[in-house]
């Protein structure tokens, strides 16, 4: 398992965007699972969206969709999330993850991705 660090977290006003990174390291395969997950306070840690490296299939929550973009970097190793229209009800704890092995049951499988990075905080303000 590698490492994962997030950085680009913040806060907003609704209407705003901010830009996640998410850089990979130690990994033994470039092929790969990238995914965020995101965790406000007293729910769920939820999927947002995730891509497979390096051919760069892309999925998305349907929560996010049209909003948020995920890309890659694969000179970089970087996964990048671009969210736009931020609204408040997108706070909480953002989480990059990583799978190495095929994913059963869809993009945003929690059992399916063992590592993770430390996480970065979205505050979206009304």
């Amino acid at each position: 398992q590698g490492q994962l660090v997030e950085s680009g977290g913040g806060s907003v006003q609704a209407g705003g965007s901010l830009r996640l990174s998410c850089a990979a390291s130690g990994f033994s395969s470039n092929r790969k699972y990238m995914a965020w997950f995101r965790q406000a306070p007293g729910k769920e840690r939820e999927g947002v969206a995730a891509i497979y490296t390096p051919r760069g299939t892309t999925g998305y929550a349907d929560s996010v969709k049209g909003r948020f973009t995920i890309s890659q970097d694969n000179a970089k190793n970087t996964v990048y999330l671009q969210m736009n229209s931020l609204k408040p009800e997108d706070t909480g704890m953002y989480y990059c993850a990583a799978a190495l092995e095929p994913l059963y049951g869809g993009w945003f499988k929690l059992m399916g991705y063992k590592s993770w990075g430390q996480g970065t905080q979205v505050t979206v303000s009304s």
